[in-house]
């Protein structure tokens, strides 16, 4: 706004420029003062400035990692009291965020094209000896570094592991 009244000042003036535009002349006078003089400022303004030099410096000083509630409770500890939905706002006004989690990961992409194993058994665990019925389960568990599935063959009448596999990858091979 006062960037286009300065433009257009010399040649207009300025109240008939607000009149158009639909602002007070006090307002842009205002403005004008508040840049020549920052102590004009609001106190809301003055403090969202300070509040910014903290939340970058804490940002920052946690490799650029930490979102808004854990830069929200450094400010605590270090005596600065903010509000959580004011470190919210102007870490989004410094553009800054932290480190998403747990991304969404498709374990398994069911293809329907493909026949789908037969049960064997009917639904019936029941073993009258070891090894006379092996069942298999598979599962993914979550890594520091990625999702690796883990597939184990368990004996039915002893109830224990016989075999198992880790992988990265879900193929059978």
């Amino acid at each position: 706004m006062t960037v286009f009244v300065d433009k257009h000042k010399a040649w207009y003036g300025v109240e008939p420029i607000c009149r158009q535009i639909q602002i007070a002349p006090s307002s842009y006078y205002e403005h004008k003062a508040r840049d020549r003089d920052p102590d004009r400022l609001a106190d809301r303004l003055k403090r969202d400035e300070e509040l910014e030099n903290d939340i970058q410096r804490v940002w920052e000083s946690n490799f650029k990692v930490n979102g808004t509630n854990k830069a929200w409770r450094q400010l605590l500890r270090e005596g600065i009291r903010v509000a959580h939905c004011i470190v919210e706002r102007l870490m989004k006004n410094l553009g800054i965020q932290g480190i998403g989690r747990d991304k969404k990961c498709w374990t398994t992409i069911a293809d329907n094209l493909l026949d789908r194993p037969t049960d064997k058994i009917n639904r019936q665990f029941v073993a009258t000896r070891p090894n006379q019925l092996w069942v298999a389960d598979i599962t993914f568990v979550a890594t520091w570094m990625e999702f690796v599935y883990v597939s184990f063959i368990t004996d039915v009448l002893a109830r224990c592991i016989v075999g198992w596999r880790v992988s990265r990858s879900f193929h059978t091979d």
